[in-house]
């Protein structure tokens, strides 16, 4: 029988120096036993060679013994655990309160993964595994023990693909300290026990009051509010001026009301059938002015002020909100970057990345789903769009409306998206109230020092339907099974709290009952007071204004004085010599008898309004050049690569200018840009498409926030759209801007369509749409930008075109035109139609050997509103007209005769009718073959210029 494991046993026994001289003495007994002292002699006889000595082991300096192989093994073993712990702890964290079931299953926290046991851990010291822990253990199982309670406890991290050496060890030292863990004195905790309350109480009321009505409840993520609270005091404590929120509608309405201070009995009459119209306030600390048409109650935002002594330290806006419910993430972006610029100077605007930040609450199904989440989080770091950090916060209720996970994502977590934008992720649990307020905590920490944005996967569950009228229960019985007997967070921590003493048996139902009383009796007082009926809102005057009235021109030796200065480069500037010699053929089109190109035109435009003090910002998918190599606003040094914009070279310039190129993103972009002109409305903001169709990727952006923001909730935009459009055979996707579209969400002055076709008309249409920022009369514009007629000298005109005058809704067609009453009443034909299609007759009247005197012109270079006045006054002229034509190049049902068709029939008199001319009914906006195209273009200038009559007809086509 062996003796071996007794042996071992009484190695143990030596430690130290006395190690290194049995060793020493062990040599010598192995060389001559006599040679030792007769004790040790026996001593090795009886129990044979020192245990630290097997497997080649050898003594260490200070007298210990050096591992062996098998020990550096298990060490090795050791580390890895350790770090798998800080990287995978999370997959076994307890961040469920409810459906953990569905966790998958994971070895790589386990022991025995690794080879090791508890008794391999408890011989190993700590410090093998966690040099300088911050507390003070003795063994490698008390190091993976405390580590699993820090990330793999109700707060779990995912770090690990963060690349930056710097952020990622700042984290672990943050997650291995616990220094961004909250502590909580017990009256903190009494009034954390109360916000709880109040938010339970809230959603309770609404449930009995306003029986099956939607509300989207927060409960089971009740503890989001308080969470919201810990936030804004941090930023009010430094001081931070803005919070852009933006959320879904999960939980709005209690964030409104607590968080946004939205007055309880205004909410309680937005469910009532006939809200009480002095309980809306026309504008102040709890709300932002609503539009006329109004919207639901839970896409409302809100706006308040949080004071700081007699200051006013920080404002929380929560922006207005669709049901496409991601896109609001870009607008709120954007109300942050025109929070942070400032513009008053000349050059870019300079940020300041602690003025504002945004905190964005997400869905987790929408968060994964959404493509607009992913634009958005990729313009988090580019120059134009970042903003310094963002907190994101996914509101996870583990289902999406009746969608469970397996079926609406490829990933593990509803979060795993942003770790490909290297975005750190902390898994919380809904059910701890502390945990929640430390993950906050340290997001805030986070985005304050590294200015990135940071996210919090908030996990709890739905305790109801998706919107309270759909029965959960029908398509996740197993969930809704185990959520029916999960006790509310509130009541969770006031049962941690009796057991801590910090509060008594009977605290929770206080305060409850003190809560529905104070509610029930706002609700009582508010009744007596409803009125029968509200009455409709009137459109702010403002909006119904034509801006004929407008000025826009500008003195010519101004023009010319701006158009020099941005011909003038830096000192030592190595401009790329073909494009400068492009370039300075602009100094004499001001000249007499020169003509201004479009490109020009928008230059002298934007140094204009930046010598008024106005700022400007563009931005698109090449919009620095342009996509067709016209602008050219941002030059590159040949030998540096450094670059200057020559507007910023105006000596006269009183705002900034900001140019930027985009990512390859459009609903992302536009929302983004739609929110800066929200938040900046001083600002000229522009936004250019790289193709006209190309805004059909925003068309969410379209017809949710621009077309409708204002109607909706008196959200005031100025932006421009510039959409390149014209058919030139280049196929599908490069022809049309799809102008019915935005003819058919035309009404009620909600923006300016046009197709103009003049340099100045440009000019004169940008100045007009600077004149009205910041005024009631602002409104989106909304222009269908030319390609080939980019250079074409039918487009150029006279320098006294922008010192003269100002933007004209009509125009006569060159070439057709009857000037005198005796021409005038020749005229039997008068031929209508907007931008490059106009250009094209002009050309071909030009080029023809025969006479029409037959047949007018007029260009109708904005479409909507549609300048009826001005029309049906010109039609006057014209006494013997039997037919109006209007003619386009796009298919007829697509560009704008479906939409003027309805007008014109209006104004016709008796014997006088209307008809169309160009391309026949389509699927497609237009052919793909350029020698189609071009056949099909000559016809309807050939048609369009015949006098022949005839109904609303194909024929021919």
């Amino acid at each position: 029988m062996s003796n071996q494991g007794s042996n071992e046993r009484f190695w143990e026994n030596f430690h130290g120096p006395n190690m290194g001289y049995i060793e020493e003495q062990y040599e010598q007994y192995e060389n001559d036993p006599s040679a030792v002292d007769p004790s040790l002699k026996e001593l090795f006889d009886e129990h044979g060679a020192p245990d630290w000595l097997g497997a080649g082991s050898t003594t260490q300096a200070n007298g210990s013994a050096a591992p062996s192989q098998g020990d550096i093994a298990k060490i090795t073993s050791a580390y890895k655990l350790v770090e798998a712990i800080r990287r995978h702890g999370h997959l076994q964290a307890d961040i469920y309160a409810v459906g953990s079931y569905e966790r998958e299953p994971t070895n790589l926290l386990d022991l025995e993964t690794y080879g090791l046991t508890e008794q391999d851990l408890e011989n190993m010291p700590a410090e093998w595994v966690w040099p300088n822990a911050p507390v003070k253990l003795e063994n490698a199982l008390q190091v993976v023990r405390t580590l699993k309670e820090k990330y793999a406890g109700t707060i779990s991290f995912e770090y690990g693909h963060v690349n930056n050496e710097e952020e990622r060890a700042w984290l672990q030292n943050k997650v291995d300290t616990g220094s961004f863990q909250v502590s909580m004195t017990d009256e903190e905790k009494k009034q954390l026990l109360r916000r709880l309350a109040q938010v339970e109480g809230f959603e309770n009321f609404l449930a009995k009051t306003f029986v099956a009505q939607k509300r989207f409840s927060i409960e089971g993520l009740d503890i989001m509010v308080p969470m919201l609270d810990h936030m804004i005091q941090s930023a009010s404590s430094d001081s931070i001026k803005h919070i852009m929120m933006g959320m879904a509608h999960r939980g709005r309405l209690n964030v409104l009301a607590h968080v946004l201070g939205k007055p309880y009995d205004r909410i309680f009459s937005e469910f009532h059938h006939s809200p009480d119209k002095e309980l809306i306030p026309s504008e102040g600390s709890t709300g932002i002015n609503y539009g006329w048409t109004g919207d639901v109650k839970y896409h409302f935002g809100a706006r308040r002020d949080i004071e700081n002594g007699e200051q006013t330290a920080t404002q929380v806006t929560l922006s207005h909100n669709p049901s496409h419910l991601e896109y609001v993430n870009p607008v709120v972006e954007g109300f942050t970057r025109a929070a942070q610029d400032d513009r008053t100077k000349a050059g870019y605007a300079e940020m300041n990345r602690d003025e504002a930040f945004g905190v964005l609450i997400h869905g987790d199904a929408a968060f994964i789903g959404e493509g607009v989440v992913a634009e958005t989080l990729n313009m988090s770091d580019l120059p134009g769009y970042r903003t310094g950090g963002t907190v994101h916060i996914i509101a996870n209720n583990l289902v999406g409306f009746t969608t469970n996970r397996k079926n609406g994502r490829s990933t593990r977590y509803a979060s795993d998206l942003a770790k490909g934008f290297e975005i750190p992720v902390l898994h919380v649990n809904a059910d701890d109230p502390i945990a929640c307020l430390s993950a906050m905590s340290l997001a805030y920490e986070y985005r304050k020092k590294f200015h990135k944005d940071f996210l919090v996967d908030l996990v709890g569950y739905r305790r109801f339907g998706h919107n309270e009228m759909d029965e959960p229960r029908a398509t996740q019985p197993r969930l809704y099974s185990e959520i029916d007997d999960h006790p509310t967070v509130a009541a969770l921590f006031a049962e941690q709290l009796k057991k801590e003493s910090v509060v008594g048996e009977n605290a929770l139902e206080e305060l409850k009952d003190e809560i529905e009383s104070d509610m029930r009796e706002i609700y009582n007082n508010m009744s007596e007071h409803e009125t029968p009926a509200p009455d409709v809102k009137d459109r702010p005057s403002g909006v119904e204004s034509t801006l004929d009235e407008v000025e826009t021109a500008v003195d010519i030796d101004r023009l010319r004085t701006l158009n020099e200065d941005m011909l003038k480069r830096p000192e030592g500037f190595n401009g790329f010599k073909k494009l400068e010699k492009i370039l300075q053929r602009r100094s004499k089109m001001l000249d007499d008898g020169g003509q201004v190109d479009w490109a020009t035109a928008e230059a002298l435009a934007f140094a204009t309004i930046l010598e008024d003090g106005q700022p400007i910002r563009i931005t698109g998918q090449d919009t620095e050049r342009g996509t067709f190599a016209h602008r050219h606003m941002v030059l590159h040094d040949v030998e540096t690569g450094d670059t200057y914009c020559p507007l910023h070279g105006i000596e006269q310039a009183n705002a900034s200018f900001d140019i930027h190129n985009s990512p390859l993103s459009e609903a992302g972009v536009i929302g983004f840009e739609y929110g800066y002109s929200v938040q900046a409305p001083e600002a000229l903001v522009l936004w250019e498409a790289q193709f006209g169709d190309f805004a059909n990727a925003g068309q969410v952006i379209f017809d949710q926030f621009v077309s409708a923001g204002r109607a909706k909730w008196g959200e005031k935009s100025n932006m421009v759209f510039l959409l390149p459009h014209g058919y030139e055979g280049q196929g599908p996707e490069h022809s049309s801007a799809r102008l019915e579209r935005f003819l058919q969400m035309g009404a009620e002055h909600n923006w300016t369509v046009a197709n103009v076709t003049s340099s100045a008309q440009y000019f004169h249409l940008l100045r007009r749409q600077a004149a009205i920022s910041n005024k009631e009369e602002a409104r989106p514009l909304v222009l269908m930008t030319p390609k080939s007629l980019l250079r074409n000298q039918r487009v150029a005109v006279p320098g006294k075109e922008f010192s003269e005058g100002n933007f004209q809704p009509i125009l006569k067609q060159p070439g057709l035109t009857a000037e005198t009453d005796k021409e005038r009443k020749k005229v039997k034909t008068l031929l209508l139609g907007s931008g490059k299609m106009m250009v094209e007759i002009e050309d071909a009247v030009e080029k023809a050997d025969q006479s029409f005197d037959t047949i007018n012109a007029l260009r109708i270079e904005q479409i909507y509103p549609f300048p009826e006045k001005h029309f049906a006054e010109i039609l006057e002229m014209y006494p013997n007209v039997e037919e109006l034509v209007w003619v386009q190049e796009e298919p007829q049902n697509m560009g704008t005769w479906y939409y003027v068709e309805g007008i014109l029939h209006k104004m016709l008199s008796e014997n006088q009718i209307h008809r169309y001319v160009g391309r026949p009914h389509r699927a497609s906006p237009s052919v793909g073959e350029p020698n189609i195209h071009k056949t099909e273009q000559n016809r309807i200038i050939r048609e369009a210029l015949q006098m022949s009559k005839g109904g609303n007809s194909n024929e021919g086509n």
